[in-house]
């Protein structure tokens, strides 16, 4: 099982790397800039040179990625949503010249327009990227969320519209969160209930799409629809839910990573790593 979190790229990117290695990381997940920014500036060839080493060194694979948060491609105003579709193909080109495999993202928000219509806006607008970008072999992960506000993703179903939609089916991947699953309603601290939750993700997308999980806690309770993170087996899922997971033969060999509240020591990291060990 590959078990890791997401590491800071402060000082570069191949600083993540150091910091995944030091807290023993089988993987992890990077942002490719600042995450709060349209564009950033360009990598350095020797931390993209490092990069390349530390990730052989340490034996940490893969390195994947998540989107800025400003990315919304399903929105209804027009220069955001243009700026959306420039930040994520920035975002591909970034990844192409790391060798990251996918970039983690949330659907989008319909921000009024309805689902229907944001899932068609979703994606048309990948349909873009990915013609801009028809070179690349990065997959877009798209991530379950908890649906908050006019957010899209916290159904499968919205996912497997998204596959249906699409020109490019074969760009594009699934990210599990936890909290997220949770939140949106899935009940998977007990077996029938996470049984229940895969079997729906069969049906509607297929559990080979999923290339990644987001091992969270959540704070808020079943059904919530309110994404809030917390360290595993302090909140609502309890440990029952990680065990689920952690033991389901499909996902064995998929790549697990932390988003859970941290500290620069990263010792909540380390702590909530053993955690999930012990569940193995």
């Amino acid at each position: 099982m590959k078990l890791g979190a997401h590491m800071s790229i402060a000082g570069g990117v191949d600083q993540a790397l150091d910091r995944g290695a030091s807290i023993r990381c089988d993987t992890i997940q990077i942002f490719l800039k600042n995450n709060m920014q349209w564009r950033g500036r360009k990598f350095r060839a020797d931390e993209v040179k490092r990069f390349g080493a530390l990730r052989q060194s340490a034996r940490i694979a893969p390195v994947f990625a998540h989107s800025s948060y400003l990315i919304n491609l399903g929105s209804t105003n027009p220069l955001f949503l243009r700026r959306s579709i420039l930040a994520l193909i920035d975002e591909i080109n970034r990844a192409d010249c790391l060798g990251v495999p996918f970039i983690v993202m949330h659907p989008g928000s319909h921000m009024g327009a309805g689902e229907p219509a944001g899932l068609r806006t979703v994606a048309r607008s990948l349909d873009e990227v990915f013609r801009a970008t028809s070179s690349s072999k990065v997959r877009i992960a798209l991530e379950t969320t908890a649906g908050q506000g006019s957010n899209l993703g916290y159904r499968w179903e919205h996912l497997a519209e998204i596959f249906q939609l699409s020109d490019s089916p074969g760009r594009l991947a699934v990210c599990v969160d936890t909290c997220h699953l949770f939140a949106a309603g899935y009940d998977i601290r007990t077996a029938k209930g996470y049984h229940t939750a895969m079997r729906q993700l069969d049906r509607t997308i297929g559990g080979r799409q999923v290339v990644a999980f987001h091992l969270n806690d959540s704070k808020k309770p079943l059904g919530s629809r309110i994404d809030r993170h917390e360290h595993i087996g302090k909140g609502q899922l309890g440990l029952a839910a990680f065990r689920n997971v952690l033991r389901d033969p499909r996902w064995k060999e998929l790549p697990m990573v932390l988003e859970t509240p941290k500290s620069d020591d990263l010792h909540e990291d380390v702590e909530n790593l053993r955690v999930l060990r012990g569940l193995l």
